[in-house]
């Protein structure tokens, strides 16, 4: 099957290698992926997120942030064969950021893009011992410090340009947070500095999507969208007029559709991806289930094909006023990437 490698620009969330495997980076005995979302600033309306530790495991690669450039494109490579990596807003910049940042999918331990209407920005998890030398990598890559050591390390465009060209602009401003060992980058200096206070606690978080973000547990790679972003994402009206015919007679038969105020879709260790939506109450979310598992089974207008051709059903179910799928992928087809842009399975309005 074909695949198109979708990024945005930028990157999500968190394990730790500790000797031999890894153990899951936690925060008051929360997940990762909960503590990244709990900590991205207010408005966010998409979060995506990669623990690159756990698909480093995933892929059975042992890299770090001394490995060669050849040996990351070698992962990334089966990473994104695998579908593990769409998420990811620094993949086209990984390989020089391995030779000349001092952090890369080579190391992270998880990565978190977020992106709103006032800005994105991309909150990466560094081992303690990587983070200790990014400041001096900035400082050599001729990134003007800040005045404060947890300030926002100023680049910019041109500066990103005489770097390399290949990098992405969520580069052009640097923050490292040492008491969270974290590196925030983004497009904006001033929306950079309001990530950082809602890290450190002195600004506005992102709420609504706790159901969703708490059902996704602890994945691979996920897509987490707040119900306005989903409404205009995943909407019919971008498929073709014959797509959105079909589309609109699949839906009669189905059963109704209802708007959702959250959604999240993730790459499960298990192998399985699970997608979970949240609606207004009980009622709504069973008579959703009875819909959403009818649409599953069905064509897919606007992607192509069916969607029995991209995976199997192993349950939809209704949870409180959650509906949760658990959809198991065909060998070689690239549900996330490919279904998180779906307009029918998804529709919200």
């Amino acid at each position: 099957m074909s695949r198109r490698l979708w990024i945005c620009g930028a990157v999500v969330v968190a394990l730790v290698v500790a000797g031999v495997g890894y153990v899951h980076w936690r925060h008051d005995d929360t997940t990762s992926l909960r503590w990244a979302v709990d900590h991205a600033p207010a408005g966010a309306q998409r979060l995506s997120w990669t623990d690159w530790a756990a698909v480093r495991e995933q892929e059975h690669t042992d890299l770090g942030s001394t490995s060669s450039a050849t040996r990351l494109h070698q992962f990334l490579s089966r990473a994104y064969d695998d579908d593990l990596s769409s998420a990811s807003a620094l993949v086209t910049s990984a390989r020089v950021l391995q030779q000349r940042f001092g952090f890369s999918p080579a190391s992270a331990d998880w990565e978190l893009f977020s992106q709103a209407e006032q800005g994105a920005v991309v909150m990466l998890h560094l081992p303690s011992a990587d983070l200790s030398d990014v400041a001096d990598r900035l400082g050599e890559l001729g990134f003007r410090a800040p005045s404060d050591p947890d300030g926002v390390w100023d680049g910019g465009p041109d500066l990103l340009a005489r770097i390399s060209p290949g990098l992405t602009g969520e580069l052009q401003y640097v923050a490292v947070d040492t008491h969270d060992s974290l590196v925030l980058t983004s497009d904006s200096a001033s929306y950079l500095a309001v990530a950082v206070a809602a890290v450190r606690g002195k600004g506005a978080t992102t709420t609504g999507l706790d159901g969703v973000v708490s059902d996704a547990g602890e994945p691979l790679s996920a897509e987490v969208y707040a119900g306005d972003y989903a409404c205009a994402a995943l909407a019919m009206a971008h498929a073709g007029a014959a797509d959105q015919a079909q589309g609109r007679q699949l839906l009669a038969a189905a059963g109704q559709v209802n708007p959702y105020s959250a959604f999240a879709m993730s790459d499960e260790p298990d192998g399985t991806v699970r997608v979970a939506f949240e609606f207004d109450g009980p009622d709504t979310a069973r008579t959703n289930a009875d819909t959403r598992a009818a649409l599953a089974r069905g064509p897919a207008p606007g992607q192509g094909g069916s969607f029995g051709e991209r995976f199997g059903i192993d349950s939809v179910t209704a949870r409180g006023s959650l509906v949760v799928m658990r959809l198991r992928p065909k060998p070689h087809a690239s549900v996330l990437s490919d279904l998180s842009t779906g307009p029918l399975l998804f529709a919200t309005c």
